[in-house]
């Protein structure tokens, strides 16, 4: 194994003043960290989108309806979506998985969309469990298969996105139940809830976590099932399986980190892979990140999902590969460091 001293004495000896490229050497360290090598890749890389609804919009939780849901896939399918946009011009194949969309299954879809449907949309967490354990393992399995086949295309670097109508009320209760945050302090406006709509979601998060802490102890799986959705199980599979394969796994935002939260949980060791690519908007994000560990690499005040935050940091990472790889040794210039 690597070690963090190894990769300072290297970035060390490089032909640049000691330290001078600041928080990208502190990045290349992390990145080379989650590969266990000094000569870490960021390509071939894959970004994931997996889909679901979520019973409890209709409690008046969010903004927006669940039928937007749909016609932002639509919007992936058709490549017109800033996931697409961010994706195409970072070199990143995207694929898109639903795992539980409500609605007509789909006629001859595009090669990058998997019909992967455990359920038509979570149940209502304000009134009982969003789901059941097989149907959470079953939505966790969706997204091990995932990483399985993005590693069998050689892929190094994973990225998770998310489309789910109401989705930062499930993040919210997972952030509470899996840090122990107040749960007043992990909801935020999501995609633009007003005050009135805040006040539902941050009720329907307070009693829905005080009912999944008493599952806590005893049974975790159907404890975070109780508050999870489909879509967020996908990724904490595809974070547990990418991470026990080896990959780099560059987290997006708040639902993404609830996921990641997941994982760490019920596949402990997976958050040694993982990299914060940013710290969105939404106010518990910081304290989810901070409960893994991890510093974001941009603090950017983003709250779209879809990989958005992550796509935006990946540049960064390709940086940071190439100091690894591509500078040369002041003693291979015949150059020596002043002391």
């Amino acid at each position: 194994m690597i070690d963090e001293q190894t990769l300072w004495d290297h970035l060390d000896a490089l032909a640049k003043p000691r330290r001078s490229l600041g928080q990208l050497e502190r990045l290349a360290v992390a990145l080379a960290l989650t590969q266990d090598r000094r000569d870490p890749r960021t390509r071939p890389r894959r970004v994931v989108l997996f889909a679901g609804d979520h019973g409890c919009v209709a409690d008046g939780v969010s903004a927006w309806p669940s039928a937007v849901t749909g016609m932002m896939i639509g919007t992936i399918l058709a490549g017109q979506a800033t996931s697409n946009a961010l994706a195409a011009t970072n070199d990143c194949p995207l694929r898109l998985v639903d795992v539980g969309v409500a609605g007509p299954r789909m006629v001859d879809p595009p090669a990058f969309f998997r019909d992967a449907r455990v359920g038509d949309g979570s149940a209502s967490l304000a009134h009982g469990p969003a789901m059941t354990t097989a149907q959470f393992d079953a939505a966790w399995q969706v997204g091990a298969d995932e990483a399985d086949r993005a590693v069998a295309e050689r892929a190094a670097l994973l990225i998770a996105g998310e489309m789910g109508i109401g989705n930062t009320t499930p993040a919210a209760c997972l952030a509470a139940l899996l840090t122990g945050l107040d749960t007043d302090a992990a909801v935020g406006r999501g995609a633009g809830a007003d005050d009135t709509t805040l006040a539902i979601k941050a009720r329907v998060v307070a009693d829905a976590v005080a009912r999944a802490t008493l599952l806590l102890a005893e049974d975790a799986t159907a404890a975070i099932a109780s508050v999870c959705g489909y879509e967020i199980a996908a990724m904490a599979g595809f974070y547990a399986r990418g991470a026990a394969l080896g990959c780099t796994l560059l987290l997006d935002g708040y639902v993404a980190t609830a996921a990641a939260l997941m994982a760490e949980r019920l596949a402990p060791g997976t958050k040694r892979q993982m990299i914060a690519g940013h710290r969105s908007a939404e106010p518990g994000h910081a304290a989810a990140l901070a409960a893994l560990g991890l510093e974001p690499v941009l603090a950017w005040e983003m709250r779209l999902g879809e990989a958005s935050g992550a796509l935006v940091a990946l540049p960064l990472l390709d940086a940071a590969a190439a100091l690894l790889n591509d500078v040369a040794r002041l003693d291979a210039i015949g150059a020596e460091r002043a002391d």
